[in-house]
């Protein structure tokens, strides 16, 4: 988890290694002491994110890792998580806030990322993903 470089975890894809998340969020909020709204949002977010990988990036390949990297900042702190899969298009990925989309099961967790964070971004054909959380000021 925390090392030398910072907070840091790979794991292997899958699914039972979701539960290796929240000890891993858990430890970066003692060590950055945040209230526990940010620490539920981006404790959803990051699982989100990872679930994402695993099972769509990486198609639950137990020889595939999924990577989280904490890279704090003055005021924010940023999850770059990775996969080893294909990678994807996320404008493609339809709004389920759409009508027709509103009875689907599947289809927002790419939304609720972008409603519960302070930024996220894609980069590497959607393989890689940073996502932003601000703290507030002390």
């Amino acid at each position: 988890m925390a090392n030398s470089k910072g907070f840091e975890l790979s794991i292997r894809s899958t699914p039972e290694n979701i539960r290796l998340i929240e000890p891993f969020v858990r430890e970066v909020q003692l060590s950055f002491r945040f209230n526990d709204d940010i620490f539920f949002n981006m404790l959803l977010v990051v699982t989100e994110a990872v679930n994402n990988c695993i099972l769509h990036g990486n198609h639950a390949d137990p020889k595939k890792y999924v990577t989280i990297k904490l890279k704090p900042g003055k005021t924010s702190l940023r999850f770059v998580i990775g996969d080893e899969g294909e990678g994807f298009d996320p404008n493609s990925i339809p709004d389920p806030t759409m009508p027709e989309r509103l009875q689907d099961p599947n289809g927002r967790g790419v939304f609720l990322m972008r409603q519960l964070s302070d930024k996220l971004n894609y980069s590497k054909c959607g393989r890689l993903v940073e996502i932003d959380f601000r703290l507030p000021a002390s």
